[in-house]
């Protein structure tokens, strides 16, 4: 399961009437150039109002996921800040540094302008993402669009999330236990269950004929010496569960994780813990937490959308004693002793 998405990145340009269009446009191919063929370059450079929508129009039909808006020269404030409004996705502003060109005809002024626009932006109520130096050469602004794509990725990967839940979050742990609107307000979908569904539906697959298959599969992982081996097809049960789970349940979303619960009842009713199998799910993109831990879920989503790697959960769990430091980390590492702590996680 391609389980992140893979992002179309597209580049508009801007211009300012009292400006020439031609510097915006060679700015922008120029940028296009130095990025390389996976950036589409809209061949509309955007003056007006309509400009802007046409712009629009035209990298929607191109499919463009995520979007960058350039500033060849100072740019039209309104036309250029309007495209926030017109697209549906994450967006980049940035500008071109002097010296494309002519230095008497050829002037700019993007830099000006890239202040104006971020104020406009700010009257408009618009988030986006604006590089710490917003301003570059053709390939200092192509090295801000690809430090973009990342962040454009978990962006695009959260609008199209499900994560699914079993089981209560655990009482008194209140750092499980955050209000999930924050979710909703970010386009992740969240659906919650019992852990009885998630029960009914593991004793569901109880001599599943998919399950030898499976039990092969991670006896040849683990290797000669497994510790795991009484308990392999119960284990692979419970991953042909979540897996049927996810492709029966995605419903309208794109993309999946999961927050289950994993103690104490799991053990004594399910005869296993899940770990293993959490970690192989990781493994191949899906985040499972534990604890039901939904915000750690949506992290290690995030994390895998930026990294395109697996993604785990590492609690601060307690501090360094001093005669361990001194012992093992005093004069090797450049770290004082309470800028350490000591990473635990049961899985």
């Amino acid at each position: 399961m391609q389980n992140i998405p893979v992002v179309k990145m597209g580049i508009i340009s801007v211009s300012r009437g009292c400006f020439p269009i031609e510097l915006s446009e060679m700015r922008r191919h120029n940028v296009a150039k130095a990025y390389g063929a996976d950036l589409y370059e809209c061949p509309i450079c955007v003056e007006t109002e309509l400009d802007a929508k046409k712009a629009v129009e035209d990298v929607k039909a191109a499919g463009v996921d995520a979007l960058v808006v350039f500033l060849g020269n100072f740019g039209p404030e309104t036309p250029e800040t309007m495209i926030a409004d017109m697209f549906d996705g994450p967006l980049m502003y940035t500008c071109a540094a002097e010296g494309d060109g002519d230095l008497m005809n050829g002037r700019g002024d993007a830099y000006c302008g890239m202040l104006n626009a971020s104020y406009n932006l700010g009257l408009r109520g618009k988030k986006v993402y604006i590089p710490e130096y917003p301003c570059g050469t053709a390939e200092e602004v192509a090295q801000q669009i690809r430090e973009f794509v990342p962040v454009a990725t978990a962006l695009v990967g959260l609008k199209g999330l499900k994560i699914f839940a079993f089981g209560p979050r655990p009482n008194d742990f209140l750092a499980c236990n955050a209000p999930i609107k924050a979710l909703y307000d970010l386009g992740v979908a969240v659906e919650e269950h019992s852990e009885l569904d998630l029960l009914v539906a593991y004793n569901k697959h109880k001599d599943d004929p998919r399950i030898p298959a499976k039990v092969e599969e991670m006896a040849a992982e683990l290797g000669n010496e497994n510790p795991y081996a009484g308990v392999l097809p119960r284990l692979a049960q419970y991953e042909l569960t979540l897996e049927d789970w996810m492709k029966d349940n995605l419903g309208c979303s794109k993309y999946a994780a999961f927050a289950n619960k994993c103690w104490p009842a799991f053990q004594t009713e399910f005869g296993f813990v899940p770990c293993y199998v959490n970690s192989r799910f990781t493994g191949r993109g899906i985040p499972i937490s534990c604890e039901v831990d939904i915000y750690g879920a949506l992290s290690e989503y995030i994390g895998l959308c930026v990294s395109n790697a697996p993604v785990t959960l590492l609690d601060i769990n307690n501090s360094v004693p001093a005669q361990i430091y001194n012992e093992d980390i005093k004069g090797k590492c450049d770290y004082r002793l309470n800028e350490t702590f000591m990473g635990f996680h049961c899985g």
